[in-house]
């Protein structure tokens, strides 16, 4: 008969997951034992990167991504990567290693007496089976409910004794052999009634985020755009994890702010606003006002139940957003609307000493090739970063959608491994590094071609942003004197050059994004916040 282990990997070998990102510690190892040539094993140097990476490469690919960790501690360090794994609808599936059995009622040493309550709010499903035999399916079941709408992280606790243990064949069999899809359409009655307010509608706008791209429709997103004339806002920052309609589109019209009156202000003189992939909005901070412009309406497509349920205001579809776009454009057939105006072309501010984040960002565009990756968590320049490179293509920009700080420089390097053909630019705060400093080494150890664009304003511009508007003064802990990233990734085995000109700029990061292996450029830049 088969061991728990034989299935377990059978199992993921089903699922595609042959690439396990971890950190083992002593409850792992009989997860571990005799490990698969047919697998590979990337180690993270600590909990929260090893989650960032998984959540970047499961972002990238569409597909579940496996991640082991060690016991209570490892869970615990990784609870602030699922939560941004959560709010990113990151199919990410975590085995944790727990004490053996006959040691966990006595709460020996490394027993995890509370598995599945501690990362119980950020995950869709956390679960430690009660026998060994049942290790697969509790495994299977994770994996099947990470993959259905809405996607998300998922969580398995197992005793370290339970890999030995020998099961069914028969039950096994099943396990390993079923498939579960999820894919909803929305209600016909539905489609016809959203079809009909946008042909009787005015002056309709139209809303996309991050579901777009990750349900592939992007082109349904852009033909529905285009036959109805409608500009589209892009998902206000904090929400907006990945694009879901060009930059360089003449309809594009910016990034939608995430205020809820500064939102309702934006949307002024549009009779319908159509939400593609999204939540209602992603706000902060918290700037009251009106939900809705007077005499506006609003609808939300959405393959999640729990954003139509949560939205304050409008109706809501939920099913899959590109089987719902396509049926919607079925019942569309043009419109006799002027087209909305262009927006404008991005304008490369003046060079200074230092330079500005928005300067940075335009000489990045002259170098990023038309198939590059964009990971961002810089927070001062991402309006900065949205405005001038006008991202265009689907699956090319990833964002920490729960506003962690973290995700970034792990996702990155995640990404780089499930896309190694395509170049990726990880663009950082020096502050934002220090949350995930620990990927840098895993890039370097298997050679990941990540290039790292840091810049350096000596603050967390973003927070004194939020003081302002929040009226909070004299709150510490706001400025990041002497920060040396470039040394710090140099001391991970990273080339790091430090770039203070405009000409040094330009130069590092031609040389950088044409390497094979992952390099790091720091860039002095003004403090505050970059917006153009």
């Amino acid at each position: 008969m088969p061991t728990v282990r034989e299935v377990t990997y059978d199992l993921f070998r089903k699922h595609g997951m042959t690439r396990m990102f971890g950190n083992p510690g002593s409850t792992e190892l009989p997860m571990l034992k005799d490990f698969p040539e047919d697998f590979e094993y990337v180690l993270g140097l600590q909990e929260a990167a090893v989650v960032g990476m998984a959540d970047g490469h499961a972002q990238v690919t569409g597909r579940p991504a496996l991640v082991n960790l060690h016991t209570a501690p490892g869970l615990g360090n990784a609870v602030g990567a699922l939560f941004n794994a959560q709010a990113n609808h990151s199919p990410v599936v975590v085995t944790v290693g727990n004490q053996t059995r006959s040691l966990m009622t006595i709460q020996a040493n490394l027993t995890n007496r509370d598995a599945i309550r501690v990362p119980d709010p950020f995950v869709k499903f956390t679960y430690e089976p009660a026998r060994a035999e049942d290790v697969p399916l509790a495994i299977a079941h994770a994996i099947h409910l990470a993959m259905l709408p809405p996607m998300g992280p998922v969580m398995v606790s197992i005793p370290m004794d339970d890999w030995d243990v020998e099961m069914d064949a028969s039950d096994a069999a099943h396990v390993v052999s079923r498939n579960v899809s999820g894919r909803a359409t929305a209600d016909p009655a539905s489609v016809e009634d959203l079809a009909s307010r946008i042909k009787a509608a005015k002056n309709p706008i139209a809303v996309a985020g991050p579901d777009v791209d990750a349900a592939g429709a992007w082109e349904e997103m852009v033909a529905l755009s285009e036959d109805q004339n409608l500009g589209v806002w892009a998902c206000p920052a904090p929400g907006g994890g990945r694009l879901g309609f060009p930059e360089n589109h003449p309809h594009w019209r910016g990034v939608l702010p995430p205020a809820i009156g500064a939102a309702s202000q934006t949307l002024e003189g549009h009779d319908l606003i159509v939400v593609v992939g999204m939540s209602v909005f992603p706000y902060y901070p918290n700037l009251p006002g009106p939900l809705l412009p007077e005499g506006a309406e609003l609808i939300q497509i959405t393959s999640d139940p729990d954003e139509a349920a949560r939205a304050p205001m409008g109706d809501a579809i939920v099913a899959d957003v590109k089987l719902t776009l396509a049926a919607l454009l079925e019942k569309l057939d043009g419109t006799d609307r002027e087209p909305p105006p262009a927006w404008p072309d991005p304008t490369r501010m003046e060079d200074s000493d230092p330079l500005s984040g928005s300067v940075v960002c335009s000489i990045l565009k002259e170098h990023l090739p038309e198939d590059a990756i964009v990971v961002l968590e810089s927070p001062s320049s991402t309006l900065a970063l949205r405005n001038q490179l006008r991202i265009s293509k689907p699956n090319s920009y990833f964002f920490g959608c729960g506003g962690g700080l973290g995700f970034g420089l792990s996702a990155a390097v995640g990404i780089q491994i499930a896309e190694p053909d395509r170049p990726v630019v990880c663009v950082l705060g020096e502050g934002s590094v220090q949350y995930a400093v620990a990927a840098f080494w895993t890039a370097a150890a298997y050679d990941v071609p990540v290039t790292f664009l840091v810049l350096r304003n000596e603050e967390y511009a973003i927070l004194k942003w939020f003081a302002e508007v929040e009226q909070v003064a004299g709150s510490p802990g706001l400025d990041l004197h002497a920060l040396e990233t470039a040394k710090i990734a140099a001391g991970y085995g990273i080339e790091s050059r430090m770039a203070r000109s405009a000409d040094e700029v330009d130069a590092e990061l031609a040389e950088a994004i044409a390497d094979s292996k992952p390099r790091l450029v720091e860039v002095p830049v003004q403090p505050g916040m970059n917006l153009f």
